[in-house]
């Protein structure tokens, strides 16, 4: 199991994400992204839709019918209904599925930077658990050390 740490400074989650969810896609795989807050997914919704001007990636919000046919779904729940082998944590609040997911991506700001590094401790005790740690620097992400 991956877990990657993304420090959010400059940009909000709905700015991250969809550069995320496009290298996930690009790989072949499905998404759960996973917020407690309904405007904040419908934020992403539209985030992920308008990506660029020739470019969208469908998605759509659990609940609403057809959780299996969507490349990535939106939810408060981290049920993966899409069959994403995949998570992004949108609302800095580490959660995880009855099922551990191949790859997690948690993305936090300085609002939830404590439950990050509580996260990161409690990761860094389990077995079989890979974590990175990245933050933007000068609009690129890095890696930091």
């Amino acid at each position: 199991m991956r877990v990657d740490f993304y420090q959010l400074s400059r940009d909000p989650a709905e700015a991250a994400l969809p550069l995320i969810a496009r290298n996930v896609m690009k790989v072949g795989e499905r998404l759960l992204v996973v917020s407690a807050d309904p405007k904040q997914r419908q934020r992403l919704c539209q985030a992920l839709w308008s990506l660029g001007e020739d470019t969208f990636l469908a998605n759509g919000m659990a609940g609403e019918g057809h959780e299996d046919r969507q490349p990535i779904l939106l939810s408060e729940a981290p049920q993966p209904l899409n069959g994403a082998n995949f998570l992004a944590i949108a609302d800095g609040q580490w959660r995880e599925g009855e099922t551990p997911f191949v790859r997690t991506f948690f993305l936090f700001d300085d609002s939830t930077i404590q439950h990050a590094r509580d996260t990161w401790r409690m990761l860094r005790g389990r077995e079989g658990v890979e974590h990175y740690h990245w933050k933007q620097e000068g609009g690129r992400w890095i890696q930091a050390a």
